[in-house]
């Protein structure tokens, strides 16, 4: 879980997006770890986005709309950082863990 470069971390997600199993996907946290974006893959090119920070909110996306809305998600939640934190996960319960705050 270390720090990683904001453009870097977007590809990353996408990639790893592509290709994960149902139920698995990425969390990207802020340095202090109060705001996260979580997007977690339903399967057949379905996806989840839940936004926790700023705005609190989830929405159901194709992979195509999943691009668009994660970039918008990604300036919203983090609009001074140039470094989050990437987490890779398998289960969705692991969303719902208590963050060491900084």
């Amino acid at each position: 879980m270390a720090l990683i470069n904001l453009d870097a971390v977007f590809q990353e997600c996408l990639r790893y997006m592509r290709t994960c199993p149902a139920n698995s996907g990425v969390e990207l946290m802020s340095y202090k770890r109060n705001r996260t974006i979580a997007v977690t893959s339903l399967g057949n090119d379905t996806f989840i986005l839940l936004e926790t920070g700023y705005i609190e909110g989830e929405s159901e996306l194709a992979f195509n709309e999943l691009q668009k809305e994660l970039k918008k998600a990604m300036k919203r939640e983090f609009p001074r950082s140039r470094k989050v934190r990437l987490v890779k996960f398998d289960d969705p319960a692991q969303l719902t863990r208590l963050h060491q705050k900084i």
